[in-house]
């Protein structure tokens, strides 16, 4: 049966205009609270937060499974346009969410292979080495982060890597002065 609509609007006729006004409909499904029984909201979120807590192990496994994946492709096709991109996405991903998924390490890790894909003037003459280690350190921080010992070591493997990286960027670009400022740029820094 169709409601009828005429009734849920007012109208309202004055000298040079009308207002009309339609009844809220969502009046009927909100209730009021006292301000006294509202909670904090930041304290509800941080309380959905903890628990999903649970499943970041899982999700940052999935997110490093995909950079690993990504890197398979360029070890099988080479650098083309779609695999450079996905490497780009998938380590973007990880610098993205890993201090929320409580991996700031391998988030740090991550940054830095982000700035060697953004930087480096050729990636076909990136070492291999160096990606590849970039992506072992992510992988070797999300397995083993539940050890209380990796937190140092890795962060300690990720200012390594930057350091490293850092060095080959301003080597390779020692002729591009224009990337040598965003190469000098500050690392995001792990707090594990």
């Amino acid at each position: 049966m169709a409601k009828d609509k005429s009734a849920a609007l007012q109208i309202e006729t004055f000298a040079d205009h009308h207002v009309i006004t339609q009844a809220n409909p969502l009046r009927k499904v909100l209730r009021r609270v006292a301000e006294k029984d509202l909670d904090d909201p930041v304290a509800r979120a941080e309380k959905a937060l903890a628990g999903l807590s649970g499943e970041f192990k899982n999700w940052m496994a999935i997110e490093a499974d995909r950079l690993t994946a990504a890197h398979a492709a360029i070890l099988r096709h080479g650098f083309t346009d779609a695999t450079r991109e996905e490497l780009f996405r998938a380590a973007h991903d990880i610098k993205g969410d890993a201090a929320t998924f409580g991996f700031p390490s391998a988030g740090a890790a991550a940054e830095s292979l982000c700035r060697i894909i953004e930087h480096a003037p050729n990636l076909d003459e990136v070492p291999s080495d160096l990606i590849a280690h970039h992506i072992n350190a992510i992988q070797a921080i999300v397995r083993e982060r539940t050890r209380l010992d990796t937190v140092s070591v890795a962060s300690e493997l990720s200012r390594k890597l930057r350091g490293v990286a850092d060095e080959y960027l301003a080597h390779a670009n020692r002729d591009r002065p224009e990337h040598l400022d965003a190469i000098l740029a500050p690392s995001i820094a792990p707090a594990d």
